[in-house]
């Protein structure tokens, strides 16, 4: 379970967050849909450790949708919400993190560190 799903459905942001968390140390498998993540997290009896995802994607699922049926299966995945639109505080799933776009690399290092190692807080 140390590894990260990210959604993104524009190939360069995609890679980004990947290659981002790779740096990390994570591991990440990647989708441009989330019917497709979910596809294949159904597949996987622990899930993963982590989803980061857009909130605007083709196909059926949202982000914010995406997240919730996740979270409904393995409650203890930690989760990113991303978009390049203004979010209601409502659309953003309980104790997930909301990074608006455009986020640095720095944003996404610190959302990610501060939901998998909340006990020692980023730069120290």
């Amino acid at each position: 379970m140390e590894w990260a799903v990210v959604v993104e459905d524009d190939p360069a942001i995609r890679k980004l967050i990947v290659d981002i968390l790779n740096e990390i140390g994570l591991l990440t498998l990647d989708f441009d849909t989330a019917d497709d993540a979910l596809t294949y997290l159904r597949c996987m009896p622990d899930g993963c450790l982590l989803v980061i995802t857009d909130q605007a994607l083709r196909g059926q699922l949202q982000g914010a949708e995406f997240i919730r049926m996740v979270k409904e299966k393995w409650p203890a995945t930690a989760s990113i919400l991303t978009s390049g639109s203004v979010l209601e505080a409502s659309i953003v799933p309980y104790s997930t993190t909301y990074l608006a776009k455009p986020w640095s690399k720095d944003d996404l290092v610190r959302a990610v560190a501060n939901l998998l190692q909340p006990d020692r807080p980023f730069g120290k």
